[in-house]
């Protein structure tokens, strides 16, 4: 193990008078080797404190652009940055930060093909994705590679931190043995996120990683430690290890990794236009499940009989909206489905949009299930901003 440098020791004096830390410690964050999944709003405050704190190897997987959006909670990102790459951006701003540390990027999409690779050469994995079906691939990469994985997660005004580690306790499938169905949670661009909150649980995420590197204090395995940004509060729960759990118990039935978004049923649909591979094609009177912008953007100058449904939120509505839109919040759809008149009156189309496409696909499958034709607008007002409609605002 090499020495600190003269700078090194200027650098970490803060550290060095630390009893838990010292020289020893300092110089095993200098021989550490952590990455971290995602450059977004967890991964910015990771990826500052991480490489403040002398981690000699920091790995980071992001394959995402910055956008206007992220800047409100990404810290790591200014406005100059919008439309870089988060890793060439994230890379510029981490070794001013420290040059000292290096960064190894992996500008990529994590899969099932791709995370035991990647993974295997760290020492500790802190995942800062914002989807169930990456938190179940780190996790369950985590088990089978007998690594920690420090687990966090934000939404609206609360956050969670733990440490998932099967070798020594408790696994994220120990606690979420299955996901929850798709759209039943939403994701923070449609549930929303106080800016300052990723702030907190990154830096607890990052205080844990730090911790498991030197081996001092208690770790959070086998807790769930949840925070309350609006009451200020803090909340712990005492996890145990289950012995059925799939992938870290004794007998596991799963022994690798597997397809994660049809794990979670957040594979997207097959849009009008699209051949869904090993199905037969749909005959082309039939109605599709889903049209792009553009096609609804035609249908619309040809005067079809289109009515147009937002399933988002009326906080979201206020934001921007489709001309003409229909405000029924996917949770009141079940009562208020009446206002959509009846199977068979006509031959209007209900269309359906949301922020993504994706609670708007719940609201098609429940009124083709009364009998009701109806389509989703693939990637929602989103895509209908960025490929029809500029003018309509982006959030």
């Amino acid at each position: 193990m090499s020495e600190l440098t003269l700078e090194e020791i200027r650098r970490y004096g803060r550290h060095l008078t630390l009893p838990e830390v010292g020289m020893a410690g300092q110089l095993r964050l200098k021989a550490s080797r952590v990455v971290i999944v995602g450059a977004g709003g967890l991964g910015s405050p990771l990826g500052l404190y991480l490489a403040a704190a002398g981690v000699g190897t920091l790995g980071l997987v992001d394959f995402d652009v910055v956008d206007e959006s992220n800047l409100q909670r990404q810290v790591l990102f200014g406005a100059a940055d919008v439309g870089r790459p988060k890793l060439e951006a994230a890379a510029e701003r981490l070794r001013e930060v420290n040059p000292n540390v290096e960064l190894v990027l992996h500008p990529v999409r994590l899969t099932s093909d791709n995370a035991l690779g990647i993974l295997e050469g760290y020492d500790v994995v802190v995942d800062g994705s914002d989807n169930f079906p990456t938190r179940y691939l780190v996790n369950d990469a985590c088990v089978l590679l007998g690594k920690p994985d420090v687990y966090g997660s934000i939404f609206r005004f609360e956050g969670q931190v733990a440490v998932f580690w099967g070798a020594r306790g408790p696994c994220y499938r120990c606690l979420f043995a299955e996901p929850p169905p798709p759209g039943l949670v939403p994701s923070c661009a449609e549930g929303g996120v106080l800016g300052i909150l990723p702030g907190v649980i990154g830096a607890l995420q990052a205080n844990e990683a730090v911790k498991l590197v030197l081996g001092v204090g208690e770790p959070a395995v086998g807790r769930l430690v949840t925070f309350d940004a609006l009451r200020l509060r803090f909340r712990e729960l005492r996890l145990k290890k289950d012995p059925r759990c799939p992938i870290c118990s004794e007998r596991p039935t799963q022994t690798a990794l597997v397809d994660y978004e049809e794990l979670c049923g957040t594979r997207e649909p097959v849009a009008a236009g699209e051949e869904d591979p090993g199905e037969a094609v749909e005959a082309e009177a039939e109605l599709p499940f889903e049209i792009r912008p553009g096609e609804l953007h035609r249908w619309l100058a040809e005067g079809r009989a289109i009515r147009l449904l937002d399933v988002r939120t009326p906080m979201e509505y206020e934001i921007c909206r489709l001309e003409g839109a229909l405000l029924i919040p996917l949770q009141e759809l079940p009562r208020r489905v009446a206002e959509l008149g009846q199977a068979g009156d006509g031959r209007e189309v209900t269309v359906a949009y949301c922020h993504h496409g994706i609670r708007s696909a719940q609201a098609v499958g429940f009124l083709r299930g009364r009998g009701l034709p109806a389509v989703n607008l693939a990637g929602g007002i989103e895509r209908w901003s960025l490929e029809v409609d500029p003018a309509v605002p982006r959030y």
